[in-house]
């Protein structure tokens, strides 16, 4: 893999964390749902494993005093952020909405349109994810 390791782990940590999302909807609900290999939110944060993964890489092959390793890390910090706090909150927006949706239809004034609410991810998900990401990036070098 040589200098493709910086592109390809992280890759592959991402992939493998929305393949852990199909693996863990089937044990939960009983059913294979191929949606959430491409879907946000769930456990484990796919964007978490990805960016704590290319931050590991890059803080291995170039130093960790490096200033690359400190944009990445920098990046990763503020994606991870955004997968527990704006995304999440906004997945908790469309639950609410969706139910004043529901009484609205139940009485007869709107056509029943949902908004998607699993956009991001807890806390949990998203330490999950990174973990996973750097240990994954750890056993490839």
């Amino acid at each position: 893999m040589g200098s493709y390791k910086v592109f390809v782990i992280p890759l592959l940590c991402g992939i493998f964390a929305q393949v852990l999302k199909v693996i863990f909807t089937y044990f939960r609900e009983r059913r294979i749902d191929f949606r959430r290999f491409i879907e946000p939110g769930g456990m484990p944060s796919a964007h978490a494993a990805a960016v704590a993964s290319l931050s590991s890489a890059v803080g291995i092959q170039e130093g960790m005093v490096s200033p690359l390793f400190g944009v990445t890390l920098f990046f990763s910090l503020v994606i991870m952020y955004e997968a527990a706090g704006v995304r999440r909150a906004a997945g908790r927006q469309a639950e609410v909405l969706n139910r004043i949706i529901d009484e609205l239809f139940a009485e007869r004034r709107i056509p029943p349109t949902h908004l998607r609410e699993l956009l991001g991810h807890t806390s949990i998900e998203v330490l999950v994810g990174a973990l996973m990401g750097i240990t994954i990036t750890l056993l490839f070098y």
